[in-house]
């Protein structure tokens, strides 16, 4: 106690050197690396977070930014009254072998529809943005027709930064309808603010119940129909389903119900569906004809962006979609796009577009013709437009 070591130090005077000293500082130049890199991470974020709306919908960022339009309010999920009225009053055929034959081309092309081909997979850049913004019903719907080049426009809008669209037929107005629109919103995209939500289910055109269950989800709703020569179209149609059945009987055989006195059966579908005029008697006693834009097949393959500057200025957007998307492809007689949706690569429609059609005999297509043409005059009367079909 009191003792004191050589030197003339006290027992406490311990060197610093031989006690825990706290870790030097880092150096200045790490400090503000660190202090740089987590300043860059929030600057990025930031810049990820203001473009995600043209981003998610860009193909593979080739076009930046996005067309200005007014948004859209979301339609309120009401249920909706099902009137359900009878639908086309055709007769249907007997009973006999070549009726069967019918049923069998009906089974083929319900088949088809119910296997729709789907869009190719989201961009990386679109997967990263899924869970940006939100659901919401569709504002416009392609509900037309079959064989029309509905998968075509479709694809081609996609381009678009402000078109958001499911890939595949949602068949919610004709086959899923009990399932309600909260079902049916939940198929959708998500959506920012500007956007636009679509689908297209191209048997809504001729499906009954479809206008009145469109209009009671929202009369603003806007409808777009591609429209081609109803003979063309019946034949791709038979071409589709034969594709699938190589049994069914001719066509032909499918289109005559009495072959001898050149009577047309209306019952069949490829037939049905051509009949323009009276399927839009429907949709005009739901919506006004202003809300209805009728797009050329025809157009849609010579001058697609023609076509595509129609239906941009229908919906509201900026002209983005031109002549510069598009290329036209010797091999399947139709354009196809530069880039397309999610990829920096050229893009055709799958194998199942522009088949070739069977050899059909002079003098059917002659009858067909003369058939559909009363349809056709009053078709141009009630949309104000000549679609050419002599």
């Amino acid at each position: 106690m009191g003792q004191r070591l050589s030197g003339g130090r006290s027992c406490l005077d311990v060197p610093g050197r031989l006690l825990p000293q706290p870790p030097p500082p880092p150096p200045p130049v790490r400090r503000k690396l660190a202090l740089l890199f987590a300043m860059l991470c929030v600057w990025l974020y930031m810049f990820l977070y203001s473009c995600a709306g043209s981003c998610a919908a860009a193909p593979g960022l080739l076009l930046l930014g996005s067309g200005s339009r007014a948004a859209h309010a979301p339609p309120a999920l009401t249920a909706a009254p099902d009137p359900t009225p009878p639908r086309l009053s055709f007769r249907a055929p007997p009973a006999t072998p070549l009726g069967v034959g019918k049923e069998a081309a009906e089974d083929a092309a319900s088949l088809e529809e119910q296997s729709p081909e789907t869009s190719d997979s989201p961009s990386p850049i679109s997967s990263f943005f899924s869970g940006s913004g939100s659901k919401q019903l569709p504002q416009a719907i392609i509900i037309g027709v079959k064989k029309g080049g509905t998968r075509a426009l479709l694809e081609f809008l996609r381009v678009h930064p402000d078109v958001r669209a499911v890939g595949a037929e949602p068949h919610f107005f004709d086959r899923s309808y009990d399932k309600g629109l909260a079902w049916y919103r939940d198929l959708m995209p998500r959506t920012l603010e500007g956007q636009i939500t679509m689908e297209k289910t191209p048997s809504y055109f001729v499906t009954r119940e479809a206008p009145a269950r469109i209009s009671a989800m929202s009369k603003d709703t806007k409808l777009i129909v591609v429209v081609r020569d109803p003979v063309t179209r019946a034949i791709s149609d038979y071409t589709q389903t034969l594709s699938k059945r190589p049994d069914i009987p001719t066509f032909e055989d499918l289109t005559f119900r009495n072959r001898t006195t050149g009577l047309i059966d209306t019952s069949w579908s490829a037939i049905q569906i051509g009949l323009y005029a009276k399927h839009l008697e429907h949709w005009l006693l739901h919506f006004p004809l202003r809300q209805m834009l009728f797009v050329s097949g025809e157009r849609l393959i010579r001058d697609p962006a023609g076509e595509l500057g129609r239906v941009q200025d229908f919906l509201g957007l900026k002209r983005i979609i031109t002549d510069k998307h598009f290329y036209f492809n010797k091999t399947k007689g139709f354009p196809c796009l530069k880039k397309a949706e999610g990829s920096s690569k050229p893009h055709c429609l799958g194998k199942t577009k522009g088949r070739t059609h069977p050899e059909i005999a002079p003098e059917v297509v002659r009858r067909l013709r003369d058939f559909y043409r009363p349809f056709n005059l009053k078709f141009y009367q009630m949309t104000g437009h000549d679609f050419g079909w002599n």
